[in-house]
């Protein structure tokens, strides 16, 4: 559950920015929650045809969180895959990198830089909120070298965080998932879900789970944690038989790739914090209500938080930190190939608007 305050912190943190494809606005708000453990990173320029998108939603510490909103989009263009026009590939495997890069000496000093203070008996780093802005995607990537240390056995962070991305090229979107935050679009003002909520009650997450020596109990994994995918976690990631992919939990994100046409209006990514009060839909439907009377797109995000943050914290909705990123396509949108129609179709027969 986590600590609460006695009165929630209601400060936002906003931004706005465009460029000729995409317009966008986000917040963050920690609310009811002791501590803020949410990042973000809002990259419209990651390359000249490229933008990127990403919520981060920390859990037993912000520092996971933190790092994946420096690090992750870097790992995205680094890999080779990339350069080929492969994005589903280079997000799926610079996912897979953050947990890599937080293991041994280089890992713990990073994560050092980025806290204020460290658990030494959990491993658990905490500091303050870091978030990239568009022009820093340009900077040079790092090549990650070894280094010997003090902490080079180090097996990387017991805290963790989701990550949910959206990445924009042209007229398609990939989204990478790994968690329980969400990514949304808007299509003729219906929500599809362009993600899956990464519970221990899926059957996939259950088999993975068991397969790997976990249980599930109570609704978490092992009795502790109440999402199956997540960067860090490294507790759940012990098995020295195993791949990255097949552990207890896991960072390997579900990536899902569509094609935007002329009906496609916006996508929303956000942490749990959101959907815990909100459906798909009613979230789409609220953004659509806000669009006829205001342009600021981290306006509405804001008013989302207002309309989700809990009087008190007797029920526990309403009550966790909140971040929002509203992304506007710009027109025109290129009309869709029947081929990809007919993929649009499967996707809204499967696509759940109304999620628990």
């Amino acid at each position: 559950m986590g600590t609460y305050l006695s009165t929630p912190k209601t400060d936002k943190f906003s931004e706005d920015g465009e460029n000729g494809r995409v317009r966008y606005g986000l917040s963050s708000m920690q609310g009811w929650r002791a501590t803020m453990e949410d990042s973000h990173a809002a990259l419209p320029d990651l390359d000249p045809t490229t933008s990127f998108f990403g919520v981060y939603d920390g859990h037993g510490g912000k520092v996971v969180a933190k790092f994946c909103s420096k690090y992750l989009h870097h790992q995205v263009l680094k890999h080779e895959a990339y350069s080929t026009g492969d994005i589903e590939t280079s997000v799926q495997k610079a996912f897979i990198r953050m947990d890599e890069m937080m293991r041994g000496q280089r890992g713990w000093r990073e994560l050092s830089v980025l806290g204020d203070k460290l658990n030494k008996f959990t491993g658990v780093i905490e500091g303050l909120i870091w978030s990239p802005r568009g022009g820093e995607a340009s900077n040079k990537v790092d090549d990650w070298t070894f280094e010997e240390g003090p902490h080079s056995d180090f097996t990387g962070p017991t805290s963790g965080c989701t990550a949910c991305v959206a990445i924009m090229r042209n007229n398609q979107l990939v989204v990478a998932n790994a968690g329980d935050s969400r990514c949304v679009i808007s299509r003729k003002g219906e929500a599809y879900n362009l993600s899956r909520d990464h519970k221990p009650a899926l059957e996939v997450e259950r088999e993975r789970i068991l397969k790997a020596g976990g249980f599930i109990h109570a609704g978490r994994v092992n009795g502790s944690l109440n999402l199956t995918r997540a960067i860090g976690d490294m507790e759940f990631k012990q098995n020295k038989f195993l791949s990255a992919e097949k552990q207890i939990v896991t960072a390997n994100p579900d990536v899902n790739t569509v094609e935007l046409c002329d009906d496609d209006e916006f996508v929303v990514l956000a942490c749990d914090g959101i959907w815990d009060c909100m459906s798909s839909q009613q979230l789409v439907d609220f953004v659509h209500e806000q669009l006829k009377s205001e342009s600021k797109l981290s306006t509405i995000c804001e008013r989302v938080f207002d309309k989700c943050l809990a009087p008190s914290t007797s029920t526990g909705e309403g009550c966790d930190n909140m971040t929002m990123i509203l992304v506007q396509f710009k027109k025109p949108i290129q009309p869709l190939p029947s081929a990809e129609k007919e993929e649009y179709d499967e996707l809204k027969a499967a696509a759940t608007t109304e999620s628990n």
